[in-house]
């Protein structure tokens, strides 16, 4: 199924300029409406207690501010969507925190686009894992833009990190509208045991033909870190997009993160489309 709504997070970022650009390239790419959304940053809790107007409260300059600078991300997002050829385009200002309303959102998209999380950022530091949040609450796969690197193009080279597991094999399906774009598809297969098969790759690899997509099969074994192998080997095939599943669970103070996927977050050098 094509992309038909690609959800971007729209803020005052130092990265904010390099997702919106990835996030345009896609949207025309795939001829999707591309949503831009910023959030005020002030809880939907609080505004859903009827006692409490916060407009009306000592607040009130505060939210005025909070206001006018998610009302300005979303401005550039316009300049930005405007300037680019995406079909159709909206903004979307949500009163709520940052994580909470994306994962909300994102369940009205096909597609979420954020940034890589940058402790050296002001502006992302105060919502630290915010992609891997969204991602594990929303249901919706997230296309990660790396905080280093310039990446004009994404998705001609593709690397897709195969287990046949249950998060790998979402991430795949989600993906479909991007692979079946891609000049180069290479299916990385780590480690493999008796559950792939006596060809490692070969079942997914028929899989993938039969959506037209052409893929090459490398199974590797490592005795490395696989999310540093995986880096590595992105390196090697010059992927400009890794697919894989997301391994971890969310909870309300803290995520917990598979192995593999906190070493893709923490050191990714390409764009990276997750899936949970």
């Amino acid at each position: 199924m094509p992309y038909k709504t690609i959800l971007v997070h729209a803020d005052h970022s130092r990265h904010a300029e390099a997702r919106l650009q990835a996030a345009t390239a896609v949207a025309a790419d795939c001829n999707a409406h591309l949503v831009g959304a910023a959030m005020s940053g002030v809880s939907r809790y609080i505004y859903q207690d009827g006692g409490t107007d916060l407009m009306q409260t000592v607040l009130a300059t505060h939210m005025e501010e909070l206001n006018r600078r998610a009302n300005a991300a979303l401005d550039h997002f316009e300049r930005v969507a405007a300037g680019a050829a995406v079909r159709s385009f909206e903004r979307r200002l949500v009163d709520d925190e940052p994580g909470a309303a994306l994962a909300l959102q994102a369940r009205y998209a096909d597609l979420v686009v954020m940034s890589q999380s940058d402790p050296d950022d002001p502006v992302a530091r105060m919502t630290p894992g915010l992609p891997e949040y969204v991602m594990l609450a929303s249901a919706r796969p997230v296309l990660v833009v790396p905080h280093a690197g310039r990446f004009p193009v994404i998705g001609s080279e593709v690397l897709v990190a195969w287990d046949a597991s249950t998060a790998a094999t979402r991430a795949l399906a989600n993906a479909l509208p991007l692979l079946k774009r891609a000049r180069r598809v290479t299916v990385a297969v780590f480690n493999p045991d008796e559950a792939h098969g006596q060809q490692p790759g070969a079942d997914i690899a028929l899989y993938l033909a039969r959506h037209a997509i052409n893929a090459e099969v490398m199974a590797q074994h490592t005795s490395i870190d696989v999310g540093e192998a995986l880096l590595s080997l992105a390196a090697d095939v010059d992927a400009n997009l890794i697919v894989m599943g997301c391994y971890g669970h969310a909870r309300v103070r803290e995520l917990l993160l598979g192995g593999v996927t906190a070493t893709i977050l923490k050191s990714m050098t390409a764009p990276v489309l997750m899936s949970h």
